[in-house]
């Protein structure tokens, strides 16, 4: 989901022609040039054949694709609600909210658990960055950014540190104290600049590396100590608005969706993409690996949530029905995997049977519409945020 689209058009000198022009980003083995159209067009020329063009090509991309397309039918073999046949149903269904987090002046935007089960860090439109004790509710931290429409926060591993960015283009870190009337404004360590709005960050498996993704197509890897760029992904055709790291403590992987309705699973070693999957019919708001790490679901704008098998390398299931019509916002397993909770622009939080593919429960509580859903680290609850400037914990 994408409010708003923020635009700049880059004028100066072409790389390779060298006169003054509209310019467009262009990256050759990772390296960033400033191309005009007119360049950019006869440089993809350049490399043909007699007798090709760039629509023959196109053409025999697409028979590429289909050729793969076939090959992934053959592995195949059976449906995923056919297996789940054998499986019992789940009994009767009891959640309701348990706590009710209040201090937002403005849409709730993104939440993010602590490894110690207890804190929450939210950030919102408001400008506002909060640390809660999920307990007791009280309000243990509070940033002010120098922006508003803060769109992304995440927790350090070791509960140390908060991440946090949105219409700055900078991912800043917080490191956190329980000293007080600290200046947490003076701590602050910016550590990833993008060209555009940053629409969500996650710590790796250590507080020394973290991973960003923005509305400027690309994902990065940076180093929080010294600021350094690690490793960019390129390869979405839009803005990305989504990630989420692969749950193994050596995880490499990572997966990412955006506006081009693609979702993409990226190695962080090299930067390649190692899987790609299209099925979704708009923008993918959200992203999360199953807990095994064999599979991951999506939410997407087109009211479908949809679950993706690596090593079969396809989409296995899609959870939606015609009754629901406004798009998923947020998506988030429980801790067995059986279920899959996911927030919709309705002010609704469905809960699907993953197996079954069917819905269990229909949450109410909000009052606008829900987007952002995370699980906590043990389970026992979950956390939405929503647009009513509220988060609620469930269980």
């Amino acid at each position: 989901m994408c409010d708003q689209t923020f635009l700049a058009t880059v004028f100066g000198p072409c790389d390779y022609c060298y006169d003054e022009r509209p310019l467009r980003e262009v990256f050759r083995k990772s390296e960033k040039f400033n191309y005009c159209t007119m360049c950019v067009n006869l440089m993809a020329t350049e490399g043909l054949q007699e007798n090709e063009s760039l629509a023959s090509l196109k053409n025999e991309a697409e028979s590429l694709k289909g050729k793969l397309e076939e090959e992934r039918a053959k592995l195949h073999d059976v449906e995923l609600h056919q297996v789940a046949e054998r499986v019992e149903a789940l009994g009767p269904f009891v959640m309701k909210t348990r706590r009710t987090l209040k201090g937002h002046g403005n849409k709730v935007l993104c939440m993010d658990w602590c490894k110690d089960k207890r804190r929450i860090v939210s950030s919102s439109q408001d400008g506002k960055v909060i640390v809660w004790d999920a307990f007791t509710t009280n309000k243990e931290h509070a940033v002010t950014m120098p922006c508003t429409w803060v769109m992304a926060c995440a927790y350090a591993p070791s509960g140390c540190a908060i991440a946090c960015g949105g219409l700055d283009n900078k991912c800043s870190v917080y490191p956190l104290t329980f000293e007080k009337n600290e200046n947490m404004a003076a701590k602050k360590k910016s550590v990833a600049m993008h060209t555009n709005y940053l629409s969500a960050c996650s710590f790796t498996n250590s507080d020394m590396q973290i991973l960003t993704a923005s509305g400027d197509g690309t994902c990065a890897l940076w180093d929080v100590e010294s600021g350094q760029l690690l490793q960019s992904f390129h390869g979405h055709g839009a803005d990305v608005l989504c990630l989420d790291l692969a749950p193994s403590e050596t995880g490499n992987t990572f997966v990412s969706g955006g506006c081009d309705k693609k979702a993409m699973v990226w190695d962080m070693r090299t930067g390649q993409c190692i899987q790609s999957f299209e099925t979704h019919e708009s923008d993918i708001n959200s992203v999360r690996y199953y807990p095994s790490g064999d599979a991951f679901s999506s939410g997407s704008d087109d009211a479908t949530c949809r679950l993706y098998d690596l090593r079969a390398d396809r989409e296995v299931a899609i959870y939606s029905k015609e009754s629901i019509i406004f798009g998923a916002s947020s998506v988030d397993f429980s801790l067995s995997g059986r279920l899959l909770f996911a927030g919709y622009n309705d002010y609704t939080i469905n809960v699907w049977d993953v197996l079954k593919g069917s819905r269990v429960s229909i949450l109410f509580g909000h009052e606008n519409r829900v987007s952002t859903l995370r699980v906590s680290c043990d389970g026992t609850a979950f956390c939405s945020g929503s647009w009513d400037h509220t988060l609620r914990i469930w269980a």
